[in-house]
C-alpha cells in the first residue's frame, strides 16, 4: 500500500515541475481519505511538502466545505441554505434534521453517526430544498418525510 507521501508524489507529477502548489486540493483529499479530516498539523505538513505558506494551505481548506477541519460523523449531511433554496424551505430542512438528530448545526450525534452542516449553493436551485450526504449524493426535493425516511434508512445500514 503506497504512503501518504507516495500519493502526494504521484498528484505532483501531473503538474509542471514548478507548478507544485497545483496538486493541492489533492493531496487535502488524500489526508481527509487517510484521516478522516484536515488538522492544522495536516496543512502544515501538505505546505512544507508543496512549497507553499501553511496560510495558503489553510486558505483552500477552509474555502471549500468538502475539507472537513474536524472529525465529523459517519454520514456528514449538507444543507444547502443559500437564498434560493432559502425561499424554498432550505433553512426548515436544517432545523427539521437538528431536531430530529437532537443536535446543533454543525454538530455531530453523541453515536457518531451524523454530522449536521449547513452549505453554500449546492448548484441545484430548483430542486431544492438540496442536501449533499458525504459530499458525494445528492438529495433534492427533501421535504420532512423524505429526511426522515433518509435518516431512517442511514441508521438501518448502520446496525
Amino acid at each position: 500500500m503506497m504512503t501518504m507521501h507516495q500519493r502526494f508524489d504521484r498528484e505532483v507529477a501531473k503538474y509542471p515541475a514548478d507548478h507544485k502548489e497545483s496538486a493541492v486540493m489533492a493531496c487535502l483529499a488524500i489526508v481527509q481519505h487517510e484521516q478522516g479530516y484536515v488538522s492544522i498539523e495536516a496543512e502544515r505538513e501538505i505546505a512544507d511538502y508543496l512549497g507553499m505558506a501553511p496560510i495558503a494551505v489553510h486558505e483552500v481548506t477552509t474555502f471549500y466545505n468538502m475539507y472537513n477541519q474536524q472529525p465529523v460523523g459517519k454520514y456528514k449531511l449538507n444543507v444547502c441554505t443559500n437564498l434560493p433554496c432559502q425561499l424554498r424551505d432550505g433553512q426548515k430542512a436544517l432545523d427539521h434534521l437538528c431536531h430530529k438528530l437532537g443536535v446543533e448545526m454543525g454538530g455531530t450525534t453523541a453515536d457518531g453517526l451524523f454530522t449536521v452542516q449547513q452549505s453554500e449553493c449546492l448548484g441545484a436551485c430548483a430542486d431544492s430544498p438540496v442536501m449533499l450526504v458525504n459530499d458525494r449524493t445528492m438529495c433534492s426535493f427533501m421535504s420532512h418525510d423524505k429526511l426522515d425516511q433518509l435518516i431512517d434508512g442511514l441508521k438501518g445500514a448502520s446496525s
